[in-house]
């Protein structure tokens, strides 16, 4: 299968972010792909009130325009995340998957970017709504691959990558508006970490670019296979279309040969998933951890029920 990331540059002029997103998703589809990724609010970005400005309702141009366009070109179009507007005003990240026949998948980014970097604030949550549940969706191949949805800042949360992989993704979308700072120090490990914890292809569009004065992304848009191996990256521009085959058995040969999904703990994970929200931390006694017994019971360091019931399971 042929799969194609989107880097591009969106700015305030809405109509302008759009008509490049139609100029690099039919340049990726004519170049064969058959599953296109675009990035974080490629419909607009800048400062706060330029987002807010831009953002749409779910009937919108850019959800409009990606339905048509995935139909019109019979592509699994992943139409990276668009801000939409709640009848309440708020803002929604909101990632999309349209199939070739026009299904529309949604996935509200769960992970909202409150975070201090290089002397800049970001507080998401002053204005956005964070999703409630993960999504996986499948792809129109004969295989009908499963694919784990994400958005940018959800990639520092390895635990929701190896919840979409224990649920059968086989690919994980990462569209992104990574810091310039953070594409520099993190971005590349981060995606190549996930891939390789999950025996996973990772595809990894990220903004590239100065959005507004001050507001700028890094690019470096990718796509990593099971191994950890990047077969693509983007050149430092503000428009590529970068272009891989993904081989779907790759993904068995590795996870076959390094086999963790298998040999995850389930008493680790079922102590860990019966805590309450936000105590996570709490289940790991780093304090005085004990020394495992050949007998068996708990894991080293961790406390509750072993035997609870498993839960539900940026810009950077």
């Amino acid at each position: 299968m042929r799969a194609a990331v989107v880097q591009l540059l969106a700015t305030p002029d809405v109509a302008a972010a759009q008509a490049a997103a139609d100029r690099l998703v039919r340049e990726a589809a004519a170049a064969g792909a058959r599953l296109v990724l675009l990035p974080e609010k490629w419909s607009v970005l800048g400062r706060d009130d330029d987002v807010a400005a831009g953002a749409q309702p779910a009937d919108g141009t850019a959800v409009t325009w990606a339905r048509e366009t995935a139909v019109e070109l019979g592509i699994d179009l992943f139409a990276g995340s668009v801000a939409l507007r709640r009848e309440d005003g708020r803002q929604q990240n909101t990632a999309l998957h349209v199939s070739p026949d026009g299904r529309l998948t949604a996935y509200g980014k769960l992970h909202l970017f409150d975070a201090d970097v290089a002397g800049t604030r970001y507080r998401e949550s002053d204005r956005e709504v964070a999703g409630d549940g993960l999504v996986t969706t499948t792809l129109a191949d004969d295989a009908r691959t499963s694919v784990g949805m994400t958005v940018c800042y959800d990639l520092r949360f390895p635990e929701l990558h190896r919840a979409l992989a224990v649920r059968g993704a086989r690919i994980i979308t990462v569209p992104a508006a990574f810091t310039e700072r953070t594409t520099q120090a993190h971005w590349e490990i981060l995606l190549r970490a996930r891939a390789i914890e999950n025996g996973v292809f990772v595809l990894a569009a990220n903004q590239h670019g100065e959005h507004a004065p001050g507001v700028r992304s890094g690019g470096r848009s990718m796509i990593v296979d099971p191994w950890g191996t990047v077969l693509a990256e983007a050149p430092d521009q503000d428009e590529a279309v970068v272009l891989a085959d993904l081989d779907l058995d790759r993904v068995d040969a590795v996870r076959e040969g390094l086999p963790v999904l298998r040999q995850r703990r389930a008493d680790v994970a079922a102590a860990l998933a019966g805590l309450p929200a936000g105590e996570l931390a709490a289940a790991w006694d780093t304090a005085a951890p004990e020394a495992s017994t050949a007998g068996g019971g708990t894991a080293p360091g961790v406390t509750g029920d072993a035997s609870a019931a498993a839960g539900p399971g940026e810009r950077a």
